[in-house]
């Protein structure tokens, strides 16, 4: 196995990092639901499960599996519709996120992994998107996405989208509508979300014998849409659908749904 000097040259935060302030920003708004002006309606919960599905979807369906993978084709405004409510999640730009999963797969559990567990669960867990070391948005990985404008618009101005949702979440339920629908509902899918690098990467069964340390785990892939089927990802990154026979995978669902009505085209299955 690599040591961990090999793997990490610098492990170093820094407060310029953008990954590092959003996760503090986040975290210190979800603590506010401790407030008694904070207490939830069952309004600022159904906004909060909202804010969770509808985002969810867009880092998985397309974050990862278009942005990153291409799995399927789809218009350029819905190509924008992905890459600014996915910008909501917290978790940067359409165009920084791609081009981390790109370089994950590219050395997964090697050298250069952004997020590899052999460098430390939390370190793969959270800790990797706000050192120094991964804050750049690596543009050739990314120059198919790179050239159109408003892309890169995204992600030179990644605080434009997460905004936009603070300002919706307050006009629809006020204090505690913003607390619960843009804090507390981004806490839980960040954290969600990066399980995919730590604990799926650590614990879980593996269908497909491959060169890294995927694996797959329901509770992940429920929580996640689908991501969690993460081996069955690593084995065949480009398909579309992560789920194999019975595994449920929501993301699939919808893709197949789009595909139906016509927002989505070219759908990879193998």
């Amino acid at each position: 196995m690599p040591t961990s000097a090999a793997l990490a040259p610098d492990h170093r935060l820094t407060w310029s990092a953008p990954g590092l302030w959003a996760m503090v920003c986040v975290h210190l708004g979800a603590l506010l639901a401790f407030l008694p002006q904070a207490h939830p309606t069952a309004g600022d919960l159904w906004l909060a499960l909202g804010t969770f599905v509808v985002r969810n979807f867009c880092v998985s369906a397309g974050y990862h599996r278009y942005f990153s993978h291409r799995s399927f084709k789809t218009s350029r405004f819905v190509q924008f519709l992905f890459a600014f409510i996915g910008g909501m999640a917290v978790m940067r730009s359409a165009l920084w996120w791609a081009a981390k999963h790109r370089q994950h797969h590219a050395t997964a559990d090697h050298e250069n992994d952004p997020h590899s567990p052999r460098e430390g669960f939390w370190w793969a867990h959270i800790f990797w998107f706000m050192a120094r070391r991964n804050q750049p948005t690596d543009l050739d990985r990314i120059e198919d996405f790179a050239s159109y404008p408003e892309l890169r618009f995204l992600d030179r101005y990644e605080w434009v989208p997460v905004v936009v949702l603070a300002v919706g979440c307050y006009a629809i339920g006020g204090f505690s509508g913003w607390v619960w629908g843009a804090n507390v509902s981004t806490v839980v899918l960040c954290h969600v979300t990066f399980c995919l690098n730590s604990v799926t990467h650590t614990w879980g069964h593996r269908s497909h014998e491959i060169d890294d340390d995927s694996t797959n785990l329901w509770p992940v892939a429920v929580a996640t849409f689908g991501e969690g089927w993460h081996n069955n990802h690593h084995r065949f990154p480009g398909r579309a659908r992560l789920g194999e026979g019975w595994q449920l995978d929501i993301s699939w669902i919808g893709i197949a749904a789009l595909e139906k009505v016509g927002l989505v085209r070219d759908v990879r299955r193998e």
